[in-house]
């Protein structure tokens, strides 16, 4: 009988081999800001020199595909940009260690820097620093077809200048306007464009081919050693020229840059005072600003409020309302007068100065108080902004608080049906006095940021 023969044991088994799996790192790409540095340069020997003018642009993440604003696939990433303020082009010096896919993709450089600075954009450094002699005239070459708004003859008395701490000789400034409807006018706003987008907040390129679109630039005229004159670019603005019925016409700035060079000397201030003079000259309904930011709206409102001191027909209306604060305490009285300017006053501004009602009523109550005596009349003041305030932004809330308003189902218009009813629940009313004391609280903080504006202003018209 056979035994069954079983397998016999390896002695000498082969050891199994283990797979080490490596994880490659995660790239989380690098924020635009921390690797791309912008100089503003006015010669080649600047080129280079971390001594030069470094811009803090207001947002760089809009110009990268990715959500954040990131740049992927680099390692020791440096973006030096040179953009030059004589020919106003620009170089980029891309430098870094290597490149890899660390699974969000390489971002396209040269795209992301195309998207800021498009045609400006140099790709050779030795043909970028040939434009600081090449295009020297670049700026004086343009005007030949613009329009000369400062200096004119002014012996009319139409001109009107504050002169904000003017750091410049008058006499070197001029103002021109270049209309878009010809080449150097379009030329020209091509190559401003990224300085546009790089330091004007929320900006976007205007369309160059719709001709109501006005380019007006502030130049300051030098002198070299050869005693030849170039022009000097300062700042520019672009103004929207838009039809008002039947016969007129109204202004609205959409943009206005003064070069970081040349800012905090007086330059904003002068060219904002040309706009107003073009406005009055010729005869437009009114002179607005697209959504001004916080700064360039506390400008204007220093300008305008020094135009308003000037204007005469104003003035009696200034010191009728000056005079409800010295009657008496109006805390103790039931009701007084709405701190707002007659109706003929609004209209006087409009036609004379061409500044809209909803300006005049900004500068109005800084009028007033540069009236007042801020030691006796203080607390009435401050009331009556409150007052004011409560009115526009509340109104009378008390009978409002106690109707709600429900969305009824219907055919025929689902969005446009709903009923208004009285509620009579006590939960209501005390919903409602929550809802009062949360305004109330809000409405104190917008009384005291108003005041403050007030005073701020109010004490720099007063140091000029």
């Amino acid at each position: 009988m056979g035994q069954k023969q079983q397998a016999s044991a390896d002695p000498c088994p082969k050891a199994k081999k283990k797979r080490r799996v490596v994880f490659s790192a995660i790239d989380t790409g690098v924020a635009a800001k921390d690797c791309i540095k912008i100089y503003l340069v006015c010669t080649k020997e600047e080129v280079g020199s971390t001594d030069s003018l470094c811009i803090d642009p207001v947002d760089l993440s809009n110009f990268f595909d990715d959500e954040e604003g990131k740049i992927y696939g680099y390692q020791g990433l440096e973006i030096t940009v040179w953009f030059s303020i004589v020919s106003f082009q620009a170089y980029a010096d891309i430098v870094f260690e290597s490149t890899s896919d660390g699974g969000k993709g390489i971002t396209d450089l040269k795209s992301a820097l195309q998207n800021i600075f498009a045609e400006t954009l140099v790709d050779n450094k030795d043909e970028f620093l040939q434009t600081f002699s090449k295009d020297v005239n670049f700026i004086g070459s343009l005007f030949a077809d613009g329009e000369v708004l400062y200096p004119k003859d002014s012996s009319n008395g139409q001109f009107f200048s504050s002169n904000f701490h003017l750091q410049a000789d008058n006499s070197d400034l001029e103002v021109f306007r270049l209309a878009m409807d010809n080449m150097a006018g379009r030329n020209l706003y091509s190559r401003l464009v990224p300085l546009a987008l790089l330091l004007i907040d929320g900006s976007s390129p205007i369309d160059v081919s719709d001709p109501r679109w006005e380019l007006y630039v502030l130049i300051q005229k030098n002198n070299d050693q050869m005693g030849q004159t170039h022009p000097t670019l300062l700042g520019f603005a672009a103004l929207y020229r838009f039809y008002h019925y039947p016969d007129s016409s109204r202004l609205r700035l959409s943009q206005i840059l003064i070069l970081p060079p040349y800012q905090r000397k007086g330059f904003g201030c002068f060219l904002l005072e040309v706009l107003n003079n073009v406005a009055i000259s010729e005869n437009v309904y009114d002179f607005t600003i697209e959504e001004p930011l916080s700064q360039l709206l506390q400008m204007r409102t220093c300008i305008d409020v020094k135009r308003l001191r000037g204007f005469g027909p104003i003035q009696e209306a200034v010191e009728s309302a000056v005079s409800q604060f010295k009657l008496g305490k109006l805390s103790k009285k039931v009701s007084f007068p709405p701190l707002l300017p007659p109706t003929a006053a609004i209209v006087d501004v409009r036609k004379s100065l061409k500044i809209t009602k909803e300006q005049f009523l900004h500068c109005w109550e800084i009028l007033v108080f540069l009236g007042l005596e801020p030691d006796k009349h203080m607390e009435d003041f401050i009331l009556a902004v409150s007052s004011r305030m409560r009115d526009e932004l509340i109104g009378e809330s008390s009978d409002a608080e106690e109707k709600q308003v429900i969305d009824v189902p219907t055919d025929y218009d689902q969005e446009m049906s709903f009923v208004m009813f009285r509620s009579t629940s006590n939960a209501t009313s005390i919903e409602a006095d929550e809802s009062r004391a949360n305004q109330e609280e809000q409405l104190k903080k917008l009384v005291d940021d108003r005041v403050n504006e007030i005073k701020l202003i109010a004490q720099k018209v007063s140091a000029d």
